[in-house]
């Protein structure tokens, strides 16, 4: 069977970023290429310093290489100015935090309706996307939890609620489940898993777990600023296999 040629939606080519420490040069990234294709799972994995957290803030127009080209949802941003960006990841990005970023004193319907209230969408509305998202992530008896009446992992749900109100084509996930326990973790990554298989999301996860990492569809291995490694998790894929 025919297979379709996949869109590549995260380009990344040749990408340097150098910091100063003192007198001393630092590499965080050094000649980092490569692609990730529309409604792809992909894992970026390394030890803390090894340049994974600086290569996602790249590709969410959050901090500019020193050097190469970072192309998102066809847009070439590590030129663009600040209001660009900000437009870029209103409109395409939404963010799942390790911290959750969740506001203490709203419910977790509000909370999820914030990104839409930024954007001018009528209260009715925001309200209503706001129910959906949490009825999606199994949030429904919570909605009006504030985040200290909710456990870790209840408050994780509603983080990528959050991020997905707004229908981003792209979602990156900074250590997501780093404040969670092993059985939330497990909940959270096929909750994450499923996002991508129903939705065709496209998710980057940023982990310096590579157990967690094989949830994922490939796994990008980053050391001293230098990819090392990509595996791909081959899946039983019985949909392509004739009858």
């Amino acid at each position: 069977m025919e297979q379709l040629e996949k869109k590549v939606v995260i380009d990344v080519k040749d990408l340097y970023k150098t910091y100063m420490v003192g007198d001393e040069k630092v590499r965080a990234l050094d000649g980092v290429t490569f692609q990730v294709n529309e409604g792809e799972f992909v894992a970026i994995v390394g030890t803390s310093g090894s340049g994974k957290s600086t290569l996602l803030n790249m590709m969410a127009g959050l901090e500019p290489p020193t050097k190469g080209q970072i192309q998102v949802a066809g847009k070439r941003i590590e030129k663009m100015k600040e209001n660009q960006l900000v437009r870029l990841r209103r409109n395409k990005v939404g963010f799942i935090f390790q911290s959750f970023n969740l506001i203490g004193t709203m419910n977790a319907e509000e909370n999820v309706a914030l990104p839409l209230m930024f954007r001018g969408v009528d209260k009715q509305v925001r309200v209503k996307k706001a129910r959906e998202m949490l009825d999606m992530v199994g949030l429904t008896k919570h909605r009006k939890h504030i985040p200290t009446q909710m456990s870790g992992g209840q408050q994780q749900r509603v983080g990528i609620a959050r991020a997905l109100v707004v229908n981003p084509s792209i979602v990156f996930a900074d250590e997501p489940t780093g404040n969670l326990d092993s059985a939330t973790t497990e909940d959270i990554l096929g909750l994450m898993r499923r996002l991508v298989n129903e939705q065709n999301k496209t998710l980057v996860m940023v982990t310096h777990d590579r157990e967690l990492a094989q949830v994922a569809d490939r796994v990008i291995h980053i050391k001293d600023g230098k990819i090392i490694k990509i595996d791909i998790n081959k899946k039983e894929n019985v949909e392509n296999e004739e009858a």
